[in-house]
């Protein structure tokens, strides 16, 4: 079975939970910023037993789930919005840790009539359903269909809500079905993308076996231009079994803006891709901006370092521009 969501286990926890008649809190990361070690979206559900999830670890969240389980002894129902700071020598709202950076935590007590909710969370994260969960003090736990751009929303003030899509906000399309292109879908399987893997073989046993893909597709490659529709969150893997191969994906390929588009093989077949590319009448700026050789620098031969290799370039582009 291909990997579910990080957050299924929190909501997994919390429907739990409620439907045993038992209180639960959840704890939400609602804004970020800085080296803080608690993202926006993270989440720990708390009951008096169990936690799922982390909101950064550490003694703040220690301090939190110890929070969250005193709320739950004396029956407290209100929720809670607090910056954390994570220097020492703020004057206020300190964490207790000096990674520098702030984040913004909720302490929301889930309520019996959040189960409906919970379980249509939890539904659409098992399924990879379009939709988000959206809480407010104005309008409670909310499931919603409607969808911003935005993976994550979150409006502060007296009137504050927080609205975060479900599911997977990046993607990883590997073109490409081969062993190397099974061992990068059992790696990124534990890293937070949707992976899909497409081939022009039918009969391909490393396809039909890559258990950790979402999606695989058998397609002619000369029509990779409708299949992989460009995307801010996608991330695009070219590793074919040839060199024409290669070329025919690319054309298709080259120029839209994806997040990441590389091409696995030596410096010497990249070289002459983008060589045979240019003279096609693709862009000097399009060409530049493929990936080729792919992976950072480990001197990687089997498939399995190759995509760990290739995983970890896919992580530090992910991560530019994070704050």
């Amino acid at each position: 079975m291909p990997a579910a969501p990080r957050d299924l286990p929190v909501w997994t926890l919390a429907a739990a939970a409620l439907g045993a008649g038992q209180a639960a809190v959840l704890l939400c990361v609602v804004r970020s910023e800085g080296s803080s070690p608690g993202r926006q979206g993270f989440k720990l559900v708390v009951t008096a037993e169990a936690a799922a999830g982390s909101i950064g670890g550490g003694i703040m969240e220690h301090k939190w789930a110890e929070l969250a389980r005193q709320r739950l002894r004396e029956g407290v129902a209100t929720p809670l919005l607090r910056p954390q700071i994570h220097r020492r020598e703020a004057p206020a709202d300190r964490s207790g840790m000096m990674c520098s950076g702030e984040q913004e935590v909720l302490l929301w007590p889930l309520q019996p009539t959040d189960l409906p909710v919970i379980q249509a969370i939890v539904t659409a994260l098992q399924t990879l359903q379009a939709g988000a969960w959206q809480v407010s003090e104005a309008a409670g736990l909310q499931f919603v269909t409607t969808l911003s751009s935005h993976f994550y929303s979150y409006l502060s003030g007296p009137v504050w809500q927080y609205t975060e899509r479900l599911g997977y906000r990046d993607q990883l399309t590997i073109v490409g079905g081969g062993h190397v292109s099974r061992a990068l879908a059992r790696v990124a399987a534990n890293l937070e993308f949707e992976i899909t893997v497409l081939d022009d073989r039918p009969d391909l046993p490393t396809l039909a076996s890559n258990d950790d893909a979402h999606h695989r597709l058998v397609l002619s490659y000369d029509t990779l231009a409708d299949a992989v529709p460009p995307g801010p969150h996608l991330y695009v893997v070219v590793m074919t079994v040839g060199y024409r191969t290669d070329e025919v994906a690319l054309r298709q390929l080259i120029g839209k803006p994806y997040a990441y588009l590389g091409v696995m093989g030596s410096a010497a077949k990249a070289a002459e891709l983008r060589r045979v590319l240019s003279e096609a009448g693709f862009a000097d700026a399009a060409i530049a901006r493929l990936r080729g050789p792919i992976g950072v620098p480990i001197a990687s031969r089997t498939p399995e370092e190759i995509a760990v290799s290739v995983a970890a370039e896919l992580i530090a582009v992910r991560n530019q521009g994070r704050h």
